[in-house]
């Protein structure tokens, strides 16, 4: 009430001060009230103008629909797969809260039979953020303002990718300068080894980004991988590099060659057990020095009547130029011919690691020798005449 009282006090002798004004001044008293009136009445309503908020843009709210569409469908799927897991786990006989991935690719593996040799042909059940692209979040504020400096780019995060890769490189120039300067020079033992490394191919490259890029665009990544690579201080930026590299190597590195034993008469052997193809089984012994003497369950080489399954069987051998130097001696049961043959080739291929050099172990992984191959015979299915095989169909 106070306030108020002030108010009208301070309008009355505005008003007063006018009026004498305009009485020096030869304006009428009227219009000069009247000014005053005005002038108070447009300060005191342009006040709440001035804090309006600022309107959404068109795009922002097409953008916030979207996004809210999407996290919705996303949380549908993510209950729908809880669900599916635990009616899985109970199928299994299972608790539901311990139930893992690995648990549930085993069931999907048992409750759905699958002999298609395509790994991405086959039943699966995961999780909706493996399945489905991620999506990149709100690039701009709700006023339409980028939060990304290379937001204009097109491509911000591929370009921004760039962008640190030159910091990379301009920081390790200048490092070498340095050390130049006072006579020290870089450390060949420190020297960055990616030996057995590449950088990611371009789609692994898209994922991680979330972003398409362009060939040459790739190209260009991977000439400023190459300089940065290139560089004797490259140790420095190591953990920056190993995220854009991909082993070459996983299987070779984590299968580790066994080291051969020495038998009565003091030749070396290697024995492989638990050499599988389709339903055969064997156990696989590779002496040396031999003099090429193949054994198959007490038989020689005759024992496979096909000059496929022979051929089968000899080619590790041919391949890593063993064939005459050293002795094979397998015990195999179960399975038909072809399955025998693919069984002890396998185990030759494995036991031959002890006795070749690191380049033909390459050599023979990229030729797939040191690969098992799990395909099997397709079961029959119900209503069908085979596996795939439909019955003849006749309209009369």
């Amino acid at each position: 009430m106070a306030l108020r009282v002030f108010g009208l006090n301070l309008i009355k002798t505005n008003r007063n001060l006018l009026q004498n004004a305009a009485k020096i001044n030869g304006v009428n008293s009227v219009q000069a009230v009247a000014g005053a009136s005005y002038a108070t009445q447009v300060t005191v309503e342009a006040t709440p103008a001035a804090v309006q908020k600022q309107k959404v843009s068109k795009a922002m709210k097409a953008y916030l629909k979207r996004a809210s569409e999407h996290d919705e469908f996303m949380k549908t799927q993510h209950l729908d797969f809880q669900i599916g897991k635990r009616h899985l786990a109970n199928m299994m006989g299972a608790d539901a809260e311990t139930f893992t991935q690995e648990d549930i690719d085993q069931a999907i593996a048992y409750l759905f039979p699958s002999g298609l040799y395509d790994k991405r042909a086959r039943p699966a059940m995961r999780s909706p953020d493996e399945v489905f692209p991620a999506r990149k979040a709100a690039e701009f504020d709700e006023t339409g303002r980028p939060f990304h400096s290379m937001f204009y780019t097109g491509k911000p995060n591929f370009f921004q990718l760039l962008h640190d890769i030159v910091a990379e490189t301009n920081n390790l120039n200048d490092l070498e300068e340095r050390m130049l300067r006072r006579g020290n020079k870089p450390d060949d033992n420190q020297r960055l080894e990616t030996a057995g490394f590449q950088l990611l191919p371009k789609e692994q490259l898209e994922r991680l980004l979330v972003e398409q890029i362009a060939d040459i665009e790739y190209q260009n990544f991977c000439s400023s991988m190459d300089r940065l690579i290139a560089s004797p201080y490259a140790y420095k930026s190591k953990a920056f590099i190993e995220r854009f590299l991909k082993p070459l190597m996983d299987q070779s590195k984590q299968l580790e060659v066994p080291k051969p034993k020495i038998d009565e008469q003091g030749r070396q052997f290697v024995t492989t057990y638990e050499c599988l193809r389709k339903t055969a089984r064997a156990d696989v012994t590779v002496r040396l020095p031999g003099t090429g003497k193949i054994t198959i369950n007490g038989q020689d080489i005759s024992y496979f009547s096909m000059e496929q399954s022979k051929e089968q069987l000899l080619f590790p051998l041919n391949f890593s130029d063993m064939l005459g130097k050293v002795d094979v001696e397998a015990n195999v049961e179960g399975g038909g011919p072809s399955g025998q043959a693919g069984a002890i080739r396998w185990g030759i291929a494995m036991s031959l690691r002890s006795f070749v050099d690191q380049e033909m172990i390459e050599s023979m992984r990229l030729a797939g020798l040191l690969t098992r191959d799990y395909r099997r015979r397709e079961r029959k299915k119900f209503g069908q005449e085979g596996a795939r095989r439909k019955y003849t169909w006749k309209k009369r």
